[in-house]
């Protein structure tokens, strides 16, 4: 079963946690879309030769056990991102682009409980690829990153586009 294959009933649920079983987490559908990321932040970040992420709606994971925490990372574009990380042993089980609580969640594809569901649909900024590392065509490599009106499906595209208009529906109705 791949990431396109992952059962999406109302019932599915993928879990995953960190390495001493504190904090553990579910998705409640499958990811949007999975991408490898070999950029120098995210090989620093993560201590290997690239970081591995499903990207999931804010809204479609939950907590399930342990009190994640957040620490701002710097960017090369100077935006800001966290990490969350367990509490207790400091694993990184995903980050959030811009404000916490983001639109997506970049769930680190090693932390689920099955990471073998979650190959890579892309490869991106493969420019500062280790050269050791070896891709197949399996997935699309891309020199910086790939746009994702093009190549995400269908339905993960109406997927963000819906949380993104719920993400703005809730702050303009907070600011009144």
């Amino acid at each position: 079963m791949t990431t396109n294959e992952v059962d999406e009933t109302p019932d599915t649920h993928l879990d995953g946690g960190c390495a001493c079983g504190q904090t553990r987490y579910r998705l409640h559908r499958a990811p949007m879309f999975v991408h490898c990321c070999h950029c120098t932040r995210c090989q620093r970040e993560t201590g290997v030769a690239f970081a591995h992420h499903a990207l999931i709606e804010f809204t479609a994971m939950s907590v399930l056990s342990g009190e994640p925490q957040f620490v701002k990372v710097p960017t090369d574009s100077g935006t800001t991102h966290w990490v969350a990380r367990c509490s207790g042993c400091l694993t990184a089980l995903w980050n959030e682009w811009g404000s916490r609580k983001a639109i997506t969640r970049y769930v680190r594809v090693g932390t689920f409980d099955e990471p073998n569901l979650f190959p890579p649909q892309a490869h991106i900024f493969v420019r500062s690829k280790q050269p050791w590392v070896t891709l197949s065509n399996d997935a699309p490599s891309f020199n910086a990153h790939y746009d994702s009106a093009k190549l995400w499906p269908k339905e993960s595209l109406a997927r963000y586009a819906a949380a993104k208009s719920a993400k703005s529906t809730k702050a303009a109705k907070s600011a009144l």
